[in-house]
């Protein structure tokens, strides 16, 4: 069997994972008093915004330990089961080196491992990639090799409120923070090899739409036969112009729909909201 191994920072919480047949490993969260928390499980994405809002010092968040990925590697290995990690965007976190080095501590050689080269939306995408190409009867060589060529037309792309929060938290240069961050405008965002870039910007919230739009056909636009993900942090309704412009202009089957998580949300604050698709041009055997 293929265990599909994740972070928290795919943003898929504990019951989807169940019905995916996905297992995900919690990032944490410590909050200015010292309470740490696992990102996903100990409290609810809505109960962390409501606490973010009145924070006077940014939480921080960090990786799992090595032990944990351990443990899952030979509980596997004992089973005669193989594992595929995925995980968030090395430029971001040291969580997949983390996972790579408890293979090593494990001494286990049924782990394959993908860096995803993104964050949340994106690499949720990826997880149920694999998901569908697991349930498909693929092995986990097939899998992997098909994950390395759909990041490579997979586009994550979003709005922020306020660029503070992935400046403070060190996601995001400073000089790109100051850049964003004019009265009245609001910052695009895209995932760039790895890495946050500003895209764009836009004024107030009509602007950012149709900035949104066009970066999604200027990415190559949506393929029709991968359903894309669109995720919000506080306040679904933001989401509704980007869902009548999917299916009402494009023509397209209902978007999944998600709430941005804890460890992600630290980082881009309150109101951000954003799309993630894989491109037209993604071919797969």
């Amino acid at each position: 069997m293929i265990r599909i191994l994740t972070d928290s920072a795919c943003d898929i919480l504990p019951a989807e994972a169940q019905q995916l047949g996905v297992t995900v490993i919690p990032l944490n969260v410590t909050l200015e008093d010292g309470t740490v928390l696992r990102d996903g499980i100990d409290m609810t994405p809505s109960e962390y915004y409501t606490h973010l809002a009145s924070c006077r010092k940014l939480p921080t968040t960090s990786q799992p330990s090595p032990e944990q990925f351990e443990r899952l590697y030979l509980d596997a290995a004992a089973a005669g089961d193989e594992v595929l990690g995925i995980f968030l965007s090395d430029a971001l976190s040291g969580t997949g080196q983390c996972a790579r080095l408890a293979a090593d501590l494990a001494n286990v050689d049924n782990v394959v491992f993908v860096n995803t080269e993104n964050v949340c939306l994106g690499q949720s995408l990826l997880v149920r990639l694999a998901v569908q190409l697991r349930d498909a009867g693929k092995t986990i060589t097939q899998i992997a090799a098909d994950l390395e060529k759909a990041k490579q037309h997979l586009h994550l792309v979003a709005a922020v409120d306020d660029l503070k929060y992935l400046r403070k938290g060190g996601r995001l240069s400073a000089a790109a923070a100051v850049a964003g961050g004019m009265l009245g405008i609001k910052p695009i965002l895209a995932v760039m090899e790895g890495k946050v870039v500003l895209a764009g910007k836009a004024r107030g919230l009509p602007g950012v739409y149709v900035a949104l739009f066009k970066k999604i056909d200027e990415m190559g636009g949506i393929h029709p036969g991968y359903t894309p993900l669109l995720g919000y942090t506080v306040n679904p309704r933001e989401l509704h112009p980007l869902l009548t412009y999917l299916q009402d202009n494009l023509h397209l089957d209902a978007p999944l729909v998600r709430q941005i998580g804890c460890v992600i949300g630290t980082h881009t604050g309150p109101g951000a909201f954003g799309i993630a698709f894989f491109d037209k041009e993604l071919t797969l055997e």
